[in-house]
């Protein structure tokens, strides 16, 4: 996400979820049926924020990863990152947005997230 603010102004989230909707849109048969899985430790970081349990192997929902997302947009539109314990910067803004893009648009439950 190439952006001048942080957090982005909201019309450089819109036009970041046009972007990544687009690519997510082309995975859609690739994916079909898969589980997700990582060793990331940035979307570590968001199950985290999400409220997940810190733990070897955690389990990051759709309905959590999306929770969040909410949370960020709110950010995004003016409230302190600091009031929802956010971080701030591009590259948070960037891997929360396409993990939920990804997760939403394909239908994945959740993603499993392993140390």
């Amino acid at each position: 996400m190439n952006h001048r603010e942080d957090p982005p102004a909201p019309i450089e989230m819109e036009n970041a979820i046009m972007v990544v909707d687009d690519e997510v849109t082309r995975a859609r048969e690739a994916v079909a049926g898969s589980a997700l899985h990582t060793m990331d430790g940035a979307i570590r970081q968001i199950a985290l924020l999400a409220g997940i349990a810190e733990s070897p192997e955690m389990a990051l929902s759709l309905q959590a990863a999306e929770q969040t997302f909410d949370r960020f947009s709110g950010v995004v539109l003016g409230r302190p990152a600091a009031s929802e314990g956010l971080p701030a910067g591009g590259a948070f803004a960037a891997t929360l947005l396409i993990l939920r893009e990804l997760m939403h648009h394909l239908k994945f439950a959740a993603i499993t997230v392993r140390t």
